[in-house]
C-alpha cells in the first residue's frame, strides 16, 4: 500500500512540474517570436547568398575544367570480369558512364 502512495505522489509531482513548465513557456512567448524573426533574417541575409556564392564557384570551376579522358592503361588488377553482369550485355556495370568508366578493353567509342 505504501508503494501505491509513493507512486501517486510521484505522479502528482510530475504533473505539477509539467504545468509549471507550460506556464513558463507561455511567459516567454515574445522571445520565441523574436528568435524566429532573427533566424528568418539570417536565412535570407547569410544562407541564401552563401548558397549563391557556392553555386557561382561551382559554375566557374566547371567552365574552366578540361573534359579530356585520361589515357587508358590496361592494369591486370582492374576491371576484372570473372562473372558477367545479369543486365545488358554483361560487360557494363549497372550505372555505367561511357565517358568516365572504361571497359576491360578500353573506353567505348575511343579508337586508339
Amino acid at each position: 500500500m505504501a508503494a501505491l502512495g509513493r507512486l501517486s505522489q510521484a505522479l502528482l509531482r510530475s504533473s505539477l512540474t509539467q504545468s509549471k513548465r507550460q506556464l513558463s513557456a507561455a511567459a516567454a512567448h515574445g522571445h520565441g517570436e523574436q528568435a524566429a524573426r532573427t533566424w528568418k533574417i539570417l536565412s535570407f541575409v547569410v544562407a541564401l547568398p552563401g548558397v549563391a556564392v557556392c553555386m557561382l564557384n561551382m559554375y566557374l570551376k566547371e567552365q574552366s575544367h578540361t573534359h579530356e579522358q585520361p589515357d587508358f592503361v590496361p592494369y591486370a588488377h582492374l576491371r576484372i570480369r570473372s562473372k558477367r553482369f545479369p543486365w545488358g550485355d554483361g560487360n557494363h556495370s549497372l550505372f555505367h558512364n561511357s565517358h568516365l568508366n572504361a571497359l576491360p578493353d578500353g573506353y567505348e567509342g575511343h579508337d586508339e
